[in-house]
């Protein structure tokens, strides 16, 4: 008896074809919810950004608030006035170039006297003779100053938060003069206040003034220039 030969068909049960199709589907779910992700961070900004972006706004509110009060202490009130009117009519006595000084400039001094009229009044004179006798001609120039000028220690920038002038000077340039001496740094002193009060808007009484000290040492320490300074702040 002959035997025949069957066929026999390799087919994949139902396991392995249950399998075949639940990775596929995990497979398009994830491609799908990459695609999701791609888009939801194109087109929204994540938590960090937008706190970056709150922060900012904030930040911004506060400063206008800041200005605004800046711009409300600057205002002389009505006993400042009063003042003022009685300071100016003491010291134009003995000084009648005292006129061309604004009430602002008067104010300053009476605020750095708690608004004692005669005490004020002696301290804005003293400053009004120095003044008189160090800067005859009501300026100095940058052909007083030639040897500070080479330096190249101070430089005028922006304004700060308040609005006040800002000036940045580098410790490290700054050399002892010995062709000017001191007297030439005083003048370089008036001339860099002269300046920066220039730039201050009316009323303001403040300026900020940032000291670089990057390659600063012995050789920069100068200190008969350092109390010149100090002696002319302090007029």
């Amino acid at each position: 008896m002959e035997g025949k030969a069957e066929a026999v068909t390799m087919k994949p049960n139902n396991d392995e074809l249950l399998s075949k199709q639940i990775m596929r589907q995990e497979a398009a779910a994830t491609e799908k919810q990459e695609i999701q992700m791609q888009c939801d961070n194109t087109m929204k900004p994540n938590d960090d950004e937008l706190l970056s972006k709150q922060r900012m706004k904030q930040e911004a509110v506060a400063t206008e608030k800041e200005g605004i009060q800046m711009r409300c202490d600057d205002t002389i009130t009505d006993q400042e006035m009063n003042k003022i009117e009685l300071m100016r009519a003491l010291v134009e006595k003995q000084d009648p170039s005292s006129k061309e000084v604004d009430d602002y400039s008067l104010r300053r001094f009476l605020r750095a006297r708690d608004l004692d009229i005669e005490k004020s009044a002696a301290m804005f004179l003293k400053y009004l003779k120095w003044r008189q006798s160090f800067v005859q001609k009501g300026s100095i120039s940058v052909s007083e100053i030639p040897n500070e000028i080479a330096q190249n220690k101070m430089f005028m920038q922006g304004e700060d938060k308040q609005g006040c002038p800002i000036a940045v000077v580098f410790g490290g340039r700054h050399i002892q003069n010995k062709l000017g001496g001191v007297e030439e740094f005083k003048r370089f002193i008036v001339f860099a206040l002269d300046k920066l009060c220039a730039r201050t808007s009316p009323g303001r009484e403040k300026f900020t003034i940032i000291g670089d000290l990057q390659n600063f040492g012995y050789c920069n320490s100068d200190i008969r220039a350092y109390l010149a300074a100090l002696s002319i702040v302090q007029v």
